[in-house]
């Protein structure tokens, strides 16, 4: 026997009854799959954080080949990397010719060159585009007479707490890896690029929330620079980018109807 539960409710003026149990169609048949794939930046970064890693050494480069071996299992036909639309052309000869090449020399590596370019190569996959869109913002914006001046300080001898930062010394590239694609670490990116910055104001202000927006806003316009990539229903795309772009983008692609997201930990065992 099925027990259904009927909730009534009111809309616009007009009863209406809906089925709990009941579960919407969310996604097109022909949707898209993706794996989403977080990063740490492996060469020189502009961002605010980054991992010591040297991306020149040998065994670090046949470390990060071992995790794309493993992430070429889900056999993407599409590239995606955090790199500027504009330099597509150059960023496609260049990938094309480490295909042919596998042993070309990169005179400065980073994770593009090293994963994004392997995981491509392993697969098959022709091509690569990039989606990212340069936004400056106010990371440590700080401002007089704040009227939440505790939050933040809880927040961060929260994460002292976990020792995160004792415990990447001690992880291999593989741990370290699987580290950086954990859901809870994904949510904490959000926390410290934007999120945090809403309990920065002075009364009857914003000035955090305003420069937190700029990070979504960053965020919005690369899931629409994603968008712009032609795809047919055969297609899957492989993103690789920076923790925190990584943890929007799960957002973006769990509501959207063009995609189904794979578990990376389904590659990550």
């Amino acid at each position: 026997m099925i027990l259904l539960l009927f909730v009534t409710i009111n809309l616009w003026g007009q009863e209406v009854t809906i089925d709990e149990k009941k579960v919407f169609k969310t996604k097109f048949d022909d949707a898209i799959p993706v794996l989403n794939v977080a990063t740490f930046h492996m060469g020189e970064t502009p961002d605010a954080h980054s991992t010591d890693f040297d991306e020149h050494d040998k065994g670090n480069q046949l470390e990060v080949k071992k995790v794309a071996k493993v992430l070429a299992e889900f056999k993407p036909t599409i590239i995606v990397v955090e790199a500027l639309p504009k330099n597509d052309s150059k960023r496609q000869a260049d990938y094309l010719d480490y295909i042919n090449n596998p042993n070309k020399q990169f005179q400065n590596p980073d994770e593009i060159v090293l994963l994004a370019y392997e995981v491509g190569r392993l697969s098959g996959a022709k091509r690569i585009h990039g989606i990212d869109f340069r936004e400056e913002y106010n990371y440590s914006i700080n401002v007089e007479n704040g009227v939440d001046t505790t939050t933040i300080n809880k927040y961060l001898a929260l994460i002292d707490e976990n020792n995160l930062g004792n415990l990447k010394e001690e992880m291999s590239f593989y741990e370290l890896f699987k580290l950086n694609n954990h859901p809870q670490y994904l949510e904490s990116l959000i926390n410290f690029n934007a999120d945090l910055l809403t309990y920065i104001s002075s009364k009857g202000n914003s000035e955090g929330a305003d420069e937190a927006a700029k990070f979504y806003h960053r965020n919005l316009v690369m899931f629409s620079n994603l968008n712009q990539i032609p795809v047919t229903k055969s297609d899957r795309i492989f993103i690789l980018m920076g923790g925190g772009h990584t943890a929007f983008f799960m957002d973006f692609l769990r509501r959207s109807p063009k995609y189904t997201v794979d578990n990376i930990f389904d590659y990550l065992k």
